[in-house]
């Protein structure tokens, strides 16, 4: 933090093709830096980061508001419909270093859809994708984004009867990265009271954390 009235916060998208993760970015930076729309092909080819304006009314420290900045890098996904996993993991490993190298990352999102099943071979490859991108320590600076929440709600899923009907890939998931995730209503994503909240809630992520940061190396393999 080179200002004390500021705090800037470093995150990256991660995820499946059409899970919502570009539009995910640009909700968290109230923007439309990336491109998202219905695609039969993944839309994301390569890295891209946003940058927010301050915004204010979110967090405080010593008495004092604090301005948030974010920092949100889009990622292609994996898997990709015209990249290979090894061409989606050096991209992303070169952007996460060239633009995180020295201040570090504080959350990578995993985004996942609420109304589709998890099944334990999608599981166990996007675990291993987020592995050899972050290290041992993924669990640590991993939160799991579930969006179309709003479409859940409408087959009469609550938060608390979603979990507790959800499948144990699941549930093991979001056990094993300490239950940092969010339910994201794609209706409201935009509602700028909605913004608020989710922001809030990464920032509890990241406090829990002691605000630690992932240091990011790009080691060819």
């Amino acid at each position: 933090m080179a200002d004390s009235k500021e705090m800037t916060i470093n995150l990256v998208v991660l995820g499946r093709t059409q899970t919502g993760k570009s539009a995910v970015g640009n909700s968290l930076l109230g923007s439309s830096d990336f491109e998202s729309h219905c695609s039969p092909s993944s839309v994301t080819t390569g890295c891209s980061l946003g940058r927010s304006c301050c915004i204010s009314g979110i967090t405080r420290r010593n008495g004092c508001e604090l301005l948030l900045r974010l920092q949100v890098l889009d990622t292609p996904s994996y898997p990709h419909s015209g990249l290979s996993k090894e061409q989606v993991r050096d991209t992303v490993r070169s952007a996460l270093a060239h633009h995180f190298g020295k201040e570090g990352l504080h959350l990578a999102l995993l985004v996942l859809r609420a109304d589709l099943p998890l099944c334990a071979d999608e599981r166990d490859h996007t675990v291993q994708f987020v592995q050899e991108l972050l290290g041992p320590t993924w669990k640590d600076f991993t939160a799991v984004l579930l969006t179309h929440a709003d479409k859940a709600e409408e087959a009469g899923f609550s938060e608390e009867t979603y979990l507790h009907s959800a499948p144990t890939t699941l549930l093991s998931l979001l056990s094993s990265v300490q239950h940092k995730y969010i339910f994201l209503d794609n209706l409201k994503s935009t509602v700028k009271e909605e913004r608020a909240i989710v922001l809030r809630k990464l920032l509890n992520f990241i406090r829990q954390n002691h605000y630690q940061v992932l240091l990011l190396k790009h080691n060819k393999e």
